[in-house]
């Protein structure tokens, strides 16, 4: 494949990255191995998907700065293009990868190994992947035979991981240990894991406040941590070939919002509204590649404008601006890809009056 200049370059420093991280995985050294893991598997990405970006010619520089974009800026952009096909599962790994790193670089957490394998384990998988499906070449094009990209120590249930860290974390609280800074350090990593189903997931310190209140008080994993119940793990082949993704739990229960009274103090979210809803509709009608007045009339076919998941409407002011989330354009890109877009215009044109009855399947199963 004939390559872009700066497509080379940043693909060529995330195998030096990737490689480097499976280095420090392996190292016979304990001393600041799982710092350089974090750091340069999030380096590794952040290089391969502007390397991938430049190569479909998008460019990667905010126009208003002038500088190169953020890492959940380009997980996002790789995720709406056609050609990366970065998917929600994958888009979450990411994400997760990505906030250890940040409480790691910024503060300080504490990762288990079997957590820390998991998530190097299927980061080894999607950088293959990526490669791939992007470049034409596998990891295994830049490294020697010889060499194991990541130990192949097969990993146990996700869900027996969690509830071991769970359970150890618990022990650290109880009076008289001595080790609250070793149990925030812990709750912080699984804080960081809802980025697996939380694209707007932050850590704070009010955030580990709440689950320590809520450990402490007896409640349960999946109480105070609901989002991780709907993760879980698939793996692939065995030995060199082992494959690991991380997947969504298909028998998960419903997650239930802070709207929702029920839900304990522990399980509820601070999160960051504009980085939510982060999207304008003038923005979200170009990421769907529709005009504004037909991306409106598809919002109105779905009900976006009313789901609290996919809008928000900010208050600045004397001024009142709706703004979206990547809900809104996950579910709008499946309907514009499997609707009927000219019926749905026909239904629901801004600048008409509105018809009688509509003619859309959904529409007519009472899905306005």
């Amino acid at each position: 494949m004939r390559l872009r200049q700066e497509a080379r370059v940043l693909k060529e420093k995330a195998v030096c990255s990737v490689i480097a991280a499976a280095e420090a995985f392996n190292s016979p050294h304990d001393r600041g191995r799982e710092t350089k893991v974090l750091l340069h598997l999030q380096h590794s990405f952040e290089m391969l998907l502007k390397a991938a970006l430049v190569q479909k010619g998008i460019s990667v520089f905010d126009p208003s700065l002038g500088r190169s974009l953020g890492f959940e800026t380009c997980v996002r952009k790789a995720a709406e293009h056609p050609d990366i096909k970065l998917s929600e599962p994958d888009a979450g790994t990411l994400r997760a990868i990505d906030a250890m790193r940040d409480d790691e670089q910024h503060w300080f957490n504490q990762v288990s190994e079997q957590l820390l394998y998991v998530h190097a384990r299927a980061a080894v998988t999607l950088f293959d992947d990526l490669l791939r499906g992007v470049f034409k070449e596998s990891l295994a094009d830049h490294l020697p035979d010889r060499v194991l990209p990541v130990s192949v120590n097969p990993p146990r249930d996700l869900a027996l991981l969690l509830d071991e860290e769970y359970t150890q974390i618990a022990a650290l609280l109880k009076p008289g240990r001595r080790a609250t800074h070793e149990a925030r350090a812990r709750i912080r990593t699984l804080l960081a894991m809802e980025a697996h189903t939380g694209p707007e997931t932050r850590v704070s310190s009010k955030d580990v406040d709440r689950v320590q209140a809520g450990i402490r008080g007896g409640a349960m994993r999946s109480e105070v941590f609901p989002l991780l119940e709907e993760l879980a793990t698939a793996t692939d082949g065995d030995g060199l070939l082992i494959k690991v993704r991380f997947v969504k739990n298909q028998a998960a229960p419903p997650v239930r919002y802070a709207a929702d009274k029920s839900v304990p103090a522990a399980a509820i979210r601070e999160v960051d509204l504009q980085a939510k809803y982060h999207r304008s509709a003038a923005e979200l009608a170009k990421a769907l590649d529709l005009t504004q007045p037909k991306c409106l009339a598809l919002r109105r076919h779905l009900g976006i404008d009313a789901d609290v998941a996919c809008c928000h409407e900010f208050v600045f002011s004397s001024q009142r601006l709706k703004r979206f989330s990547d809900n809104a354009f996950m579910r709008m890109r499946t309907a514009r890809d499997t609707l009927d877009l000219e019926a749905i215009w026909r239904a629901h044109n801004p600048s008409a009056r509105r018809p009688e009855s509509c003619t859309v399947p959904s529409c007519q199963a009472g899905r306005h």
